[in-house]
């Protein structure tokens, strides 16, 4: 049988942190889905076929980097399932949240999650949350065309969108993200799910495009032009996050995520060995 749902994952250089969404994805409460890593140019992830066996995991090893948008498009083309979720090496999701998706995508063609923003610290190897920030917003496509709070990672869309809209843009390296979810929202219908299902890594050490204000303007005056969105504001997205168009659409959502920190199998069986 096909599964239902395709897992996406583009990785380079996070075995670690790979593992952990791997720990993530043995846990979820629905079990029809395949997982896709694309290894994009980066050090070998095969150990994890060998740690976690039940995931059945297809592994795609590009012989160079080429960037996160491309490796995307990559591991789409593999999919084999009715649905895709997109999900970054570095992230994770709690284990009722592909359960929550599917129930929550029947009348839809794209559901994205609320999520809660973690900054981590390093605790004997194993990531803790030091603050939690949920990120939890209406969804307002004419607002959604001024700051998106379209978050990709554990979102689920149809697979069939690629077909009739095409892949991933990769000249759109910081707002791949944006520009899919308006090109979504102009034919079919998108939703969000009204829990914090995805845990989004926004840590000091984590090298996340969106922290990175040098490069926003050129894309984002690109995404401008395609979608005739005007003139866009460059702020740093906390700052963002206080403006008062944004603050209005601020919503409630249901927190699930209890805390504890996700230890894959490699990181217990490391644990060991050190011991």
């Amino acid at each position: 049988m096909l599964p239902l749902v395709s897992v996406v994952i583009p990785t380079y250089n996070r075995l670690t942190k790979l593992s952990e969404l791997m720990e993530a994805l043995v846990l979820q409460t629905r079990k029809d889905f395949e997982v896709i890593v694309v290894n994009d140019g980066g050090e070998s992830v095969d150990s994890l076929k060998e740690y976690y066996p039940e995931l059945g995991l297809t592994t795609i090893d590009l012989m160079e980097n080429v960037k996160h948008v491309q490796a995307r498009n990559i591991g789409v083309s593999f999919a084999k399932g009715e649905f895709i979720m997109l999900i970054d090496d570095d992230d994770l999701i709690v284990p009722t949240h592909i359960e929550t998706m599917l129930e929550k995508i029947k009348d839809a063609d794209l559901v994205y999650s609320d999520v809660e923003i973690v900054h981590y610290e390093k605790k004997n190897g194993v990531r803790e949350a030091k603050t939690r920030h949920l990120f939890a917003y209406e969804l307002d496509l004419a607002a959604m065309r001024r700051f998106s709070t379209f978050v990709p990672s554990g979102c689920l869309y149809r697979s069939y969108l690629h077909d009739r809209i095409g892949k991933f843009d990769p000249e759109m390296k910081n707002y791949w993200d944006w520009d899919f979810f308006l090109r979504v929202s102009e034919r079919f219908t998108v939703a969000r799910s009204e829990v914090a299902g995805v845990l989004y890594d926004f840590s000091e050490e984590n090298s996340n495009q969106s922290k990175d204000l040098n490069s926003m303007r050129f894309y984002l005056d690109r995404l401008s032009d395609k979608h005739n969105l005007g003139e866009l504001p460059t702020k740093n997205f906390w700052l963002l996050l206080e403006e008062s168009e944004v603050k209005k659409r601020e919503a409630s959502s249901k927190i699930v995520w209890n805390g504890m920190p996700m230890i894959s199998r490699l990181q217990r069986l490391g644990r060991l060995e050190e011991a």
